[in-house]
Parts: C-alpha cells; structure tokens; sequence
C-alpha cells in the first residue's frame, strides 16, 4: 500500500471488487429504435456474433441476445445480484414463477442462494428513438451459512430512494444516493433476510455519488475488517489526498487513512461499494460461487437434475408485452408497482 492512503488501478472489465462483493459489470448501451417487437431487425444486427457479441459497435452489444439484448435465462447459486438500473428498462423472469420489468432508476436485489434461474432482457420499446441503457450489476458473496438459502427478490422503487444533497464548507454540492445497505445515516430498505447485509454491523452499501465542479467531499477511514472501493467512471479532473486521479480508475481505500476528494473543472460521478470482508474461501465456476471445488461440483450435479425449479416462461428470452409498464410479480402471484 502507497503512502496517499489508498492503492489504484485502471478499470477492468468486469471492475476488480473486495471481499464481500465478487463482481461488478458496468454497461452503458445506445440501443437504435426497436422494431416494434422489443428487439432490433436483421438489418440492424448485420455482422455481430450473436450470442456472445460484448464488443462495442455502433455504441451497443447484444451480450447473449440474438434479436432482444440481454441475457437469456441462466442458473445462479451462492450469492445475491443487486441490479442498478439508471437508464433503460430490464424484464426480469425466474426459475420460481416471479416476473417483473423494472428501470429507470430502480434496484433489482435477488438472493440466489441455493439456485434459481433467472433472465434479464432489455426490451428496445422505443421505436422513433434510440433506447438508452445504463445499469450497473453487483455481485454481494453470501456467508457459507447462508448460500443454501431459499431465493428471493425485491424491488426496491426509483421513486423510494433519496437522492441526497452535502453541501461542502464552500457551498458546493456533492449528491449522493444510496442505492442499497445504508450509509451515513440513509437506507434504502428491501435487504433480503439472508443477507450479508441484513447484519448492519456489516456496513454494507452501494452508494453513487456524483460532484459537481468546484466540491470537495471527505471519506472517514473505513477501520478494520471494511472494504470501501471507489469506481470513478464519468467525468475527470479529480484529486484524491492531492493525487489528481483519472477517469476509469478504482480506489481502494487503506482501512486506517482517510480520503479527501477535491473536483476540477467538471461535474464527476462514482460508485462506492462498501462491506465487512466476510473472510471465507471463495470458490468460483461461472454463475456459481461456492467456499469448496465439491461444492461447485455439486452444483453443476443439481442444476443438472432440477435446473433449479425449470423454467416457467415461454422462450428464455421472455420478455413482458410492449405497452406494460414497471412492475414486480413476486413467487406467491403478488404483483407490486412503483408508487
């Protein structure tokens, strides 16, 4: 560890994470107007390997989406997925009969726990316009007492969650909003009981935060056992305990130093993903995440036998009907909707 109090690196793709999290995807897309039918035509997919196509061309990627963008459904177990959707609009179907399309601001959070299928399609339902999409996706480790856990989901509303103003000594604002756990006093509620974060000793939140020029913000020392890392994404100009810092980098921050963040000429924005390290082995293979190689074995054994419960839907690019609107079908048939 340096002596500016804190370690950085280049983003990778997906972004380097600390125990508790496991992974961290960013996507921002610029989708062209849909076809009518939530998807692109052939025309318009000319020349990408679908199915696997992440590179970036005309400013968008299909992932592993053929005609709708997304991901298909596929088998999770061992962790939880928080899914922050800024821009754009996600239909999300599952193994255990839930549905629901949510956006524009909303946070998807679903235990996978034992195992449960799941897809996330981005459904293109503008078709005068370009359909913007960003989101990030998180993966939060569950403790090994808790990755046999029955999954679930909850919705946690755009129109729940606070975005804060911190005004700093010069009168310069710093918004920050926190997206899941708490912070500084701010929650967002709808943790799942099994949760790593359902214990607020373990200080875990997702918070975006964003500066306008000019501001200075001060970041506490975590203290030990507490991994806080700093995603800086949008914008430039930014000294960190006086080292300017460019765009793309990540921050670890040393668990007994303290940061003062200082913005230049333009407005920045970053993620900070904060948890008590839960300090167990992790063994990864694809979609599951596990403490023992055995175990992995025998999820690939189960999923095999029960696929998690099948799949309920149609297709396993399932996508909801083009005029609906925001809502989450929850496993026992409720249906719930932004307020």
């Amino acid at each position: 560890m340096n002596s500016t109090g804190f370690e950085m690196a280049p983003l990778s793709f997906p972004w380097q994470t600390a125990d508790p999290f496991i992974f961290c995807v960013y996507h921002h897309d610029v989708y062209p107007p849909g076809d009518g039918k939530s998807g692109l035509t052939p025309e318009q997919l000319s020349g990408r390997a679908l199915g696997n196509d992440f590179e970036m061309q005309n400013g968008f990627r299909m992932y592993h989406g053929k005609h709708i963008p997304g991901f298909p459904g596929h088998p999770h177990r061992g962790f939880e997925t928080i899914t922050v959707a800024r821009k754009g609009l996600i239909d999300h179907s599952d193994s255990m009969g839930a549905a629901g399309r949510y956006g524009d601001g909303d946070v998807q959070w679903m235990t996978a726990g034992r195992g449960v299928q799941h897809s996330e399609m981005f459904p293109l339902l503008k078709t005068d316009s370009h359909n913007e999409l960003e989101l990030f996706q998180i993966w939060l480790n569950l403790p090994a007492r808790s990755k046999m856990a029955d999954p679930s989901f909850s919705m946690i509303w755009a129109e729940k969650l606070q975005k804060v103003e911190l005004p700093d000594e010069n009168g310069k604002k710093v918004y920050m909003e926190v997206m899941a756990g708490s912070y500084r006093g701010h929650e967002t509620g709808g943790v799942p009981p099994n949760s790593w974060a359902a214990d607020a000793n373990n200080q875990v939140a997702v918070v975006l935060f964003e500066m306008e020029a000019g501001s200075g913000f001060h970041f506490e020392a975590p203290g030990s056992g507490l991994n806080r890392r700093l995603y800086f994404y949008a914008g430039k100009n930014l000294l960190v305990n006086g080292v300017n810092v460019e765009q793309n980098t990540v921050l670890q921050q040393k668990q007994d130093a303290e940061l003062n963040l200082i913005c230049g000429e333009d407005s920045i924005k970053f993620l900070m993903l904060q948890g008590r390290a839960i300090n167990e082995p992790v063994v990864q293979y694809g979609p599951f995440v596990m403490n023992t190689q055995q175990e992995i074995m025998q999820a690939f054994e189960e999923y095999r036998k029960t696929e998690f419960g099948g799949w309920p839907w149609p297709q396993y690019d399932n996508i909801h009907p083009q005029a609906e609107g925001r809502f989450a079908k929850m496993p026992d048939g409720s249906i719930a909707r932004p307020v």
